[in-house]
């Protein structure tokens, strides 16, 4: 029997319990409701969907075809939207996840306005749209089990019970939400005041970065300082414990590092003895060796296998590392932050190529057998360019003759139908399973997507609206589209909950009960 069937039996018992108190209650309808709100706290959520990428993360160690992936959503509604799609499109939501990326809170949530990625805006933000989300991914749910329900009750003979099993085993749009708490926004404390908020709104998963989190910038942005890894270490303790206070024991952490693309350390690492962690840090600083009598005023030095360096220090304050070492930082990093209790691993780079981010990730494997990544798939590279570049220069190393392309400006159209832009876009086309399999990605993210789309529907509908095309414009681009496409919110008010409003009126008042979905609805044109 289906936890739905054994709802209405549960309150029917209940009912009969409580008298004639009750007689205007119907047991279906209270069944039908808890099943419509089958995730009452962000804590069932956080619990159920850290099960989801426990078991996606074991497939994935199986066999690395079965990565999962996100889209980055700012909104609530952009989420929903999401997921209904998915489900339309490829009848179940597995392995695709929503991801929730600070750059966008920053942009796009903040009450002071769009800001920049460095960590000024309110952090409560980042919490608020994890609810948010949650609560338009539960709305989705109660929407499509509505429809579900009232085709039941129209439904008469074999057409009932096939109606019946689609509730019984009905897929909820509640999947997992890498959400992104940059570098802490304060010291260890203030980081698990905030994982606490932010897994008690429904988050299973909590991306930290190893950046200073009063200079942090965006990960593709120059400028980034990162601190030594005690800092950081302690700071995914605080997530850990976050997690372990609130039930959710099977929490996820994702270690993300900067390290490729940042030159600068705020700190000097506390080192206790030749080779520990703090030595080791400090052993990429870029250090000239110097005497006592050649200090000059205000110098700072270290002492390393014997020799005293000084550490070249910046008007900033900041401390420089050497040139070159960005890859063995990254190494480091994630290794440290795998054997600290790190479950996944970030590395931010400054391109999407292969080759170079599976020789990191061997060298880490090295000591970590099963590490895995979650990749990046970022708007700030320009992957026209980056993958044409990339198979030219393969082209070129094959001997084959590329004097027809101009390597800086093969971003031009006029390539667009070329080999080589057929095979850069093969290229990008495969590029999340080929890295999935040959460079430990367990998750393929793009942070952005839905800022960009937003920007682009928007300019064509302008273009054309207040242009010579004036309503075609719209009814054209849009809503003809939307009817023919079959997207669900081309009926706005059904989306918004209007036949979910009914069906309570029902229940509540029965005959009497006002509905909005008569005759005259304009719904029914569509």
């Amino acid at each position: 029997m289906s936890q739905y069937q054994n709802d209405i039996q549960a309150i029917t018992s209940l009912k009969q319990q409580q008298g004639e108190g009750w007689n205007a209650i119907n047991p279906e309808s209270a069944a039908r409701m808890r099943a419509q709100n089958r995730f009452q706290t962000g804590l069932d959520i956080a619990r159920y969907t850290a099960g989801i990428m426990r078991r996606d993360m074991a497939a994935y160690d199986a066999d690395p075809s079965q990565y999962t992936q996100s889209l980055g959503c700012w909104h609530g509604f952009i989420g929903q939207q999401k997921m209904i799609s998915i489900k339309k499109h490829f009848n179940n939501t597995d392995r695709r996840y929503l991801y929730l990326s600070g750059w966008m809170i920053a942009a796009l949530r903040s009450e002071f306005g769009p800001l920049p990625d460095q960590s000024m805006h309110e952090k409560t933000a980042v919490a608020a749209l994890i609810r948010e989300l949650y609560t338009f991914l539960r709305q989705a749910d109660a929407r499509e089990l509505g429809g579900l329900f009232r085709q039941l009750d129209a439904a008469e003979g074999p057409a009932r019970a096939a109606i019946q099993d689609k509730i019984d085993n009905f897929v909820t749009h509640v999947v997992p939400i890498i959400a992104d708490i940059d570098a802490g926004f304060g010291n260890a404390e203030a980081t698990y005041l905030m994982a606490k908020q932010m897994i008690e709104a429904g988050a299973c998963c909590i991306q930290i970065e190893n950046q200073v989190s009063d200079e942090k910038q965006c990960g593709h942005q120059d400028g980034k300082v990162t601190v030594p890894h005690e800092d950081f270490l302690a700071k995914i303790r605080a997530v850990r414990y976050a997690f372990l206070e609130l039930g959710v024991d099977d929490g996820l952490i994702v270690a993300r590092t900067d390290s490729l693309g940042a030159g600068l350390t705020k700190q000097i690492a506390y080192t206790r003895e030749p080779g520990d962690l703090g030595d080791q840090y400090n052993s990429f600083l870029d250090a000239e060796e110097v005497s006592l009598d050649a200090l000059g005023n205000g110098d700072v030095i270290i002492k390393r296998d014997g020799k005293l360096l000084r550490p070249k220090r910046l008007p900033s304050n900041l401390f420089q590392f050497r040139e070159g070492t960005g890859e063995a930082r990254c190494v480091l990093d994630c290794i440290t932050s795998l054997q600290n209790g790190a479950d996944l691993l970030w590395i931010e780079t400054e391109k999407p190529h292969i080759a170079q981010i599976g020789g990191m990730v061997k060298e880490i494997r090295k000591v970590i057998p099963n590490a895995k990544l979650v990749y990046n798939n970022s708007p700030s590279f320009n992957w026209t360019l980056n993958f044409r570049q990339q198979v030219f220069d393969s082209m070129k190393a094959e001997g084959a003759d590329v004097s027809k392309y101009e390597r800086s400006q093969l971003m031009s159209a006029e390539y667009d139908e070329s080999e080589l832009a057929r095979e850069a876009d093969e290229r990008i086309r495969t590029f999340q399973a080929d890295a999935a399999r040959e460079a430990g990605i367990f998750h393929h993210l793009i942070t952005l997507p839905t800022y960009h789309t937003a920007a682009l529907s928007t300019d064509n509908l302008a273009k054309e609206y207040f242009g010579e095309q004036g309503m075609l414009g719209y009814v054209a681009g849009v809503q003809r589209k939307e009817i023919r496409q079959g997207i669900a919110c081309v009926k706005h008010q059904n989306m918004s909950g209007s036949d979910l409003g009914d069906d309570h009126k029902e229940y509540f008042s029965g005959e009497a009960a006002l509905k909005a979905s008569g005759k005259h609805n304009t719904m029914n044109q569509f």
